[in-house]
């Protein structure tokens, strides 16, 4: 009896080893069967090692492993490679290693002059199968590729160009070789940015001469964009002044000839009086020139040179405006 309980007690144990094992094998077929991809990724999936299908976001179903593997890769996520500086923590305070990278960095220009240049490029990738599976390491080959590329496009310059004119058309001269030569090696990717980020000579006396160079084409620019400013604030004020005088002039010749029609219009009229009874015209433009001459005089008394006495009758500006009587 003892014999048949333990028999029956193995036999039990048994079915419940291999029950687990069943259930385990379930659930690995059903976790290695199930996936999920995110928004900003895509899948590869291979079935026995060949490529079977692309899988975009979301759930998804395939053969349990080794029969199917899937391979995420984040093609809607832009990367980025850094070189000549590395950053440690990005954010609102960004924070850069303190580490130098000169073997990345520093570059010979076309007038033999030594720059280090810090530059980053960002990517996108745009061919999930060939990103996968058609360059060993990729990193490195972008590091490579685009590092060469800008070396070149330095050593075909002249310093001062790199730093100033040159600049912009460095990025984009950049971007679309880099772009052709990732197509070449079909790296599926595509270069979306090429920016030049820090562009100095190397540390020492060479950089101390050189930024005292740019400080005197700074200070250069800025004289010459305050003589402009002096310039365009002096023009318009002098045009103005011109404009003031000549408005002034005009005026005042309007205002001459106004008077003199005025006069020649007075005279007219004086002659035409002067013509009807003349006596009469003479006594009174001869009393209103005296009129005229003695207005501002107080108490002025007229003499007749023949008479030895004064004549009273005839004494001006004693409360009286009008014209002599």
């Amino acid at each position: 009896m003892p014999n048949a309980q333990k028999r029956q007690a193995q036999r039990f144990g048994t079915r419940t080893i291999v029950t687990v094992l069943i259930f385990i094998v379930i659930l690995f077929v059903l976790l290695s069967s199930v996936y999920i991809v995110d928004q900003t990724e895509q899948a590869v999936v291979l079935r026995f090692g060949r490529y079977a299908r692309l899988s975009e976001p979301g759930l998804h179903f395939k053969m349990f492993f080794p029969i199917e593997r899937k391979y995420k890769v984040p093609t809607q996520v832009v990367l980025k490679e850094e070189f000549g500086f590395r950053t440690e923590r990005a954010g609102v305070a960004t924070i850069y290693s303190a580490l130098d990278f000169p073997d990345e960095s520093v570059m010979l220009t076309g007038d033999l002059n030594i720059v280090d240049v810090e530059w980053i490029i960002q990517y996108r990738i745009v061919d999930p199968m060939k990103w996968l599976f058609k360059v060993e390491d990729q990193r490195k080959t972008i590091k490579d590729i685009s590092q060469s590329i800008i070396n070149l496009l330095v050593g075909d310059r002249a310093i001062f160009d790199v730093i100033g004119a040159e600049r912009e058309m460095i990025q984009m001269q950049g971007q679309r070789m880099m772009n052709e030569l990732f197509d070449k090696y079909e790296l599926g990717i595509r270069v979306t940015t090429v920016k030049l980020q820090n562009i100095v000579p190397p540390k020492g006396a060479v950089q101390n001469a050189f930024e005292d160079v740019n400080k005197a084409i700074q200070d250069r620019s800025r004289l010459i964009n305050e003589g402009k400013q002096a310039y365009n604030e002096a023009i318009p004020k002098a045009k103005g002044e011109a404009e003031r005088v000549i408005q002034d002039a005009e005026g005042y010749a309007v205002e001459r000839v106004n008077r003199a029609e005025g006069d020649v219009a007075r005279f007219l009229n004086v002659l035409e009086e002067f013509n009807r009874n003349p006596q009469v015209t003479r006594t009174r433009l001869y009393y209103e020139m005296f009129e005229e001459v003695f207005l501002e005089g107080e108490k002025t008394d007229l003499i007749d040179k023949n008479l030895k006495n004064f004549v009273p009758f005839k004494s001006l500006g004693e409360g009286r405006t009008g014209g002599a009587q």
